[in-house]
């Protein structure tokens, strides 16, 4: 009888439950009823976090990582992220508001990315340092190259990790020539047109000498922007000096020191330390500005993963770029 007194009512949960989940499949099938079960929180405003120091004088830490564009990311393909662009305009709107920051610290570990979107972030610094006068101070990890570099000139100073990875001056625009492997497996392209030149840069076919020359006056137009802005940002250069070392290489820590693109070899705590000293203060609390459910408690906590040294060109799309059926002008080191 005791048996029997443990066995009936476990029994019984075991039908109800069954019975639970078959109405719920039911209704989910005769689609009577659309059950929304939020996976995530809704995305929360940005809010401010001490990561060291104290004192009433404030210095923000700001990252830029990863590959530099306007698109949007998302967490599994289940919630849209705000790009890079967006979210740096986001933390730049809320520190003008704030007259406690004195200091501004970039943390770049950037390859680069689209023209746009990197003259996009360097556009909205200096705007940023002109209405507030705030010290700014280029930190570069691991990568700080070409776009990921053109945005470090806005400093005023920029320091660079011993083992950093920086230079790449210039433009690059790719494209794959697929009209041997479609005609192998036997796949023909068509497209109709109103002009020559409307599907230019069209993977589909080799491009013509006139439409390369084209494709190279764009590039050379972006690249001297880029040249004049490095220019303009790194005073112990002339224009020819820019131009020189613009030819796409890249440099180590100390070589870029010996070739002036940056002002020192040292640590993100060196770039604490050197922000201080140039605002002549002793104290200073280091912020940053996080969303909710984010981990941030010290100056390294939100550092991303080391980039590799090569971009995996499948992949890339979950890097920040996108595949457009036309040509994207990028500021990116692509070995």
């Amino acid at each position: 009888m005791y048996l029997k007194s443990l066995v009936m009512p476990a029994l019984k949960y075991k039908y109800f439950r069954t019975l639970i989940l078959f109405v719920l499949v039911a209704i989910f099938l005769s689609g009577c009823a659309i059950i929304n079960v939020p996976l995530f929180a809704p995305t929360q405003s940005l809010k401010e976090r001490v990561l060291e120091g104290e004192g009433n004088r404030k210095i923000l830490l700001l990252d830029i990582s990863g590959i530099i564009s306007e698109k949007k990311g998302s967490i599994m393909g289940l919630r849209e992220q705000a790009s890079i662009v967006a979210n740096i305009k986001e933390v730049l709107k809320k520190a003008e508001s704030d007259d406690a920051i004195c200091g501004l610290i970039l943390r770049i570990n950037s390859p680069g990315g689209t023209v746009t979107a990197s003259d996009i972030i360097h556009h909205e610094l200096m705007l940023f340092k002109k209405k507030t006068g705030v010290r700014i101070t280029a930190c570069l990890m691991d990568v700080g190259a070409s776009g990921g570099y053109l945005v470090a000139t806005v400093a005023d100073e920029i320091i660079a990790h011993p083992t950093t990875i920086t230079g790449s001056i210039g433009v690059i625009a790719l494209k794959f020539n697929l009209e041997g492997l479609l005609s192998r497996i036997g796949i023909e392209q068509e497209t109709i047109k109103s002009a020559d030149k409307k599907d230019i840069w069209s993977p589909f076919r080799p491009s013509t000498p006139e439409e390369r020359k084209i494709m190279q006056a764009i590039i050379d137009n972006f690249h001297k922007r880029f040249v004049s802005i490095v220019t303009k940002g790194r005073k112990p250069l002339t224009r020819k000096d820019v131009e020189k070392l613009a030819d796409g290489r890249i440099f180590t820590a100390d070589q870029a020191l010996e070739a002036k693109l940056i002002d020192r070899v040292g640590y993100l705590d060196d770039a604490v330390k050197i922000t201080k000293e140039s605002l002549g203060i002793e104290k200073a609390s280091i912020i940053t500005y996080y969303r909710p459910g984010t981990y941030k408690g010290s100056i390294y906590s939100a550092l991303p993963k080391s980039h590799q040294n090569t971009v995996n060109l499948i992949a890339i799309n979950g890097e920040g770029l996108t595949t457009p059926p036309g040509v994207q002008f990028m500021y990116l080191w692509l070995p």
